[in-house]
């Protein structure tokens, strides 16, 4: 995959991300369920996911190919997340499991920003992680 392959697929995975969050905040909007703690920290996890994303495709897209790696983690931690967050606030019966795999996504995630962690979005987005796997071990 060349670098203009690997930004359209970004870009794509950007577009398509920003509609389920807002989707699964609307669910979630004004819910005390059993399970907030959790749906907000896949939340905070998802945006700030998506902003490490845009980070890295900004770097790619000027040589740097060192957090090409980190690009595509926080992709999949992204969309994870998103469903994530929707799962809990419905209560989802099958939330333990997602939350299981959420967590090791979130682990591997954080694993590779802090390899980065000089570039605040990418310590940001490790935190996040780390947060949000926090929130899956009590939920899987």
């Amino acid at each position: 995959m060349d670098r203009r392959e690997l930004l359209g697929v970004l870009g794509m995975a950007a577009a398509t991300a920003g509609a389920v969050p807002a989707f699964a905040q609307h669910e979630h909007h004004g819910s005390e369920g059993a399970h907030k703690a959790l749906a907000d920290a896949a939340s905070a996890c998802s945006t700030t996911a998506d902003a490490c994303v845009t980070h890295c495709v900004d770097m790619l897209a000027g040589g740097d190919k060192s957090l090409q790696y980190c690009a595509a983690t926080s992709r999949e931690v992204a969309t994870v997340c998103s469903g994530l967050q929707s799962l809990a606030a419905q209560n989802s019966p099958h939330l333990a499991s997602y939350a299981k795999v959420a967590a090791d996504i979130c682990k591997a995630c954080e694993a590779e920003c802090r390899k980065h962690a000089q570039h605040a979005i990418c310590k940001a987005c490790g935190d996040s992680c780390a947060a949000c796997a926090a929130e899956c071990a009590k939920v899987a």
